[in-house]
């Protein structure tokens, strides 16, 4: 990086937050600039027959500037065909959830190219960067359609969940092994004459299935109910696993759209090249697209609620009202969110960024988001809960015991627990996510409420340990609305420690205390670079992943 860099030009005038609506000036997150985004204390640009800046050196060839960027384009290009290739063979001959020796040598691959084509990202030149993230993010979201589900089973319950609604039957009032429901067993899900071996069969009650805890009622939320209903009437007939493979690429396709065209208004450099950290990443065709998860669904909401309360009440042509509107929008997406999986609820934070210090206005804007949110979530449930009452909690108190966030059955909170009795661990994961809410509230940056979102989520992840890789796509979604990428580091560590089936007791605080240094590292990294000498301007530093240039350090 040259020594001196030129003031980027002012922008294009564009609509902005209403007078006195906008960020307060002081420290904290509300008065920091995101990687990538003019800093406060930058100052304008020279006025027009001003004195220049340093000069900016010439072109090297293949950066954009050189023969119209066509050299990093293609090589990018060529970098995304050869993901596509890996992620392909992970897929149709990497092994399976039985087999999963191999597959974390084929994670590895797929990661590092990956990363190889995001960094190249930010030499391609702007024009071209929409095509190639959406292109490329289809491109490598069909890469998952070409086997069967590898890693997870959960969506041969999604298609039971479905067919149970369609026959007119709550899904909450019955296990699938009940007798009552065997009329409704697919050979598909329920097959007979076979030795029911294999690592998506098991063997309950002397029935063979395909679906996961067969005994107990499902665990899911009545938005991801409604999601498996509407896949099931739109499934031809024989289709199996693919409707809900299908249905995983379109809202991975669709998240990659909300997420271009809320970075589109965003200051400063080209922002957009930002959604390749979602729609390159490997875990999108591997759990959205292959396994097919619905929380790619709540990830989707999540992303345009976040967009939407970031929506300036000045942009809006109606002012004031639009403003109270879009909050009302926002909180409204974010609550359906919750309500597809219950983990898209730490994300809600973020439009409540810096409640506790902003005017009026804004804090009514926020607190309507929340009511909104609250409302949306409870008027789902509220149908199932008048006719099926307790039971719509379905086996969520069973799966906390069973996965080990409970008393009983105690061994996540990994890192917590590495300098904390187990008897404290539940608390002081609480106390860390409540800190996290706390620092949102009093200096969150309300035009960015994704930054808050990012923080109480990973947080959450850093302290609970979870071990299963697809709760990630909601972090892997907010980094690519903040820019931070090595926040990624926390679904890579589930992912590690889901393939390893868990492993040896060390292993849980060793890839996420690794996913903790990652993310320390990049703060550092950025506030190493911070502004330079007294009433000079900020120094350029840690990068925004995919932010389109060098970052503005917070």
């Amino acid at each position: 990086m040259p020594d001196a860099v030129r003031p980027a030009a002012p922008s294009a005038p564009g609509p902005g937050p209403a007078p006195g609506s906008g960020p307060e000036p002081g420290p904290g997150l509300g008065a920091s600039a995101g990687p990538g985004e003019p800093h406060p204390a930058a100052g304008p640009a020279p006025a027009a027959g001003g004195p220049a800046g340093p000069p900016v050196p010439a072109a090297a060839p293949g950066a954009p500037g050189a023969s119209g960027g066509l050299a990093p384009t293609a090589a990018c290009a060529a970098l995304l065909l050869l993901l596509a290739a890996c992620l392909a063979a992970a897929v149709r001959w990497g092994g399976d959830f039985g087999r999963t020796h191999a597959l974390l040598a084929w994670y590895a691959a797929c990661w590092a190219l990956f990363a190889a084509a995001v960094a190249l990202l930010r030499r391609v030149p702007a024009r071209r960067v929409v095509p190639l993230v959406a292109a490329g993010g289809l491109l490598l979201a069909a890469t998952g359609l070409v086997a069967p589900p590898r890693t997870s089973d959960d969506s041969y319950r999604y298609a039971w969940d479905g067919g149970v609604q369609a026959a007119g039957v709550s899904p909450y009032r019955h296990a699938p092994l009940d007798p009552a429901l065997a009329p409704l067993r697919d050979p598909w899900l329920f097959p007979r004459g076979t030795s029911c071996r294999g690592w998506d069969l098991r063997r309950a009650d002397g029935v063979c299935t395909r679906i996961n805890r067969p005994a107990v009622h499902t665990i899911y939320p009545p938005v991801a109910e409604g999601w498996f209903a509407a896949l099931h009437l739109a499934a031809p007939a024989g289709a199996r696993h693919k409707t809900a493979q299908v249905g995983g690429l379109l809202a991975a396709c669709a998240t990659t759209g909300v997420l271009l065209a809320v970075l589109r208004r965003r200051p400063g450099p080209d922002r957009r090249r930002r959604a390749a950290l979602w729609a390159w990443c490997p875990a999108v065709p591997l759990e959205a697209v292959n396994n097919a998860h619905v929380d790619t669904v709540g990830a989707l909401l999540a992303v345009a609620g976040l967009g939407l309360a970031a929506v300036p009440p000045g942009a809006l042509r109606r002012g004031a009202g639009a403003g109270i509107g879009t909050g009302a929008g926002a909180g409204v997406l974010l609550g359906l969110a919750t309500a597809v999986k219950l983990l898209p609820g730490l994300a809600a934070p973020g439009v409540l960024s810096g409640v506790l210090r902003r005017g009026a206005s804004r804090r009514r804007r926020a607190l309507l988001a929340a009511g909104a949110a609250v409302a949306a979530f409870a008027l789902v449930y509220l149908p199932y809960a008048v006719s099926d009452g307790a039971a719509v909690l379905g086996y969520l108190p069973g799966y906390l015991h069973e996965e080990g966030y409970d008393d009983g059955r105690l061994h996540r909170f990994g890192l917590l627990r590495l300098v904390l009795p187990d008897a404290a661990a539940q608390a002081a994961a609480a106390l860390a996510v409540a800190a996290a809410v706390v620092l949102v509230l009093l200096r969150g940056d309300p035009a960015r409420p994704w930054r808050g979102a990012l923080l109480v989520t990973g947080t959450a992840f850093l302290a609970l340990c979870p071990g299963y890789p697809w709760y990630g796509l909601l972090v892997v979604a907010l980094v690519a609305l903040d820019g931070r990428g090595e926040w990624l580091a926390v679904p890579g560590a589930a992912a590690v420690l889901y393939l390893a089936h868990g492993g040896p007791p060390w292993l849980q605080p060793s890839v996420y205390g690794a996913a903790l240094a990652a993310v320390v590292a990049g703060a550092v990294l950025r506030r190493s670079g911070g502004p330079g000498r007294a009433g000079g301007p900020p120094r350029t530093g840690g990068p925004d992943w995919a932010g389109g240039g060098p970052a503005r350090v917070v």
